[in-house]
């Protein structure tokens, strides 16, 4: 089902966040790919608080960041309750994109640390030069266990749920989170990310 963002923001963007709320309770098993902004169920307040206001501006839906921040919080609350597991592959082109001012990106890229370090969440992080054999940068998706996938573009959400379709992305995963790097090798590269935010 193809939705342009202009249909799901028009009363603002908390009442998404809040919707999707049963979607992210009831998943077991998240796959996330995040090829231009940090996964939402990931985010700090900072973070989230400019992205937010950047989509905002840029589609001139009605401001409702604080709000909708709120809202982003309270439904990342599954990382920390319940049982759900989360596989995140982040570009390491993310780590550096600033949505946000230095010091925010940088307590965002240590709070990141944080979650890679819990026992139901894996983090791969893709370096900028790794080779690309079969899956080159991809849209941004997130797998909700084998049933679902959301795609976000710049002017729609995409979720798919065709079987052949869902193994087709979760496909793509498997072979992304390949040429990942985990462990120490993905908090060097977030380390690094986190310096340069804050030497400009």
């Amino acid at each position: 089902m193809y939705v342009p963002w202009q249909q799901l923001h028009k009363d603002g963007m908390r009442r998404v966040h809040e919707s999707t709320v049963p979607l992210y309770e009831r998943t077991a098993h998240f796959r996330v790919y995040a090829s231009n902004v940090l996964p939402g169920m990931v985010q700090t307040a900072g973070y989230a608080t400019g992205l937010l206001r950047s989509v905002t501006d840029f589609q001139g839906t009605p401001d409702d960041v604080a709000e909708a921040v709120r809202a982003r919080l309270a439904r990342s609350r599954v990382v920390h309750e319940g049982n759900h597991r989360f596989a995140l592959l982040i570009e390491e082109a993310v780590l550096h994109h600033r949505v946000c001012d230095g010091p925010e990106l940088a307590a965002q890229l240590r709070y990141l640390q944080e979650v890679m370090s819990r026992p139901n969440v894996s983090l791969g992080v893709i370096p900028l030069g790794a080779r690309r054999r079969t899956v080159w940068p991809l849209e941004a998706f997130y797998a909700f266990d084998d049933g679902q996938v959301a795609v976000e573009t710049l002017t729609a959400e995409v979720n798919i749920t065709a079987p052949g379709e869902v193994r087709t992305y979760l496909r793509a995963f498997a072979e992304l989170s390949r040429i990942a790097v985990h462990g120490e090798p993905a908090r060097d590269l977030i380390d690094r990310a986190a310096r340069s935010a804050l030497s400009d």
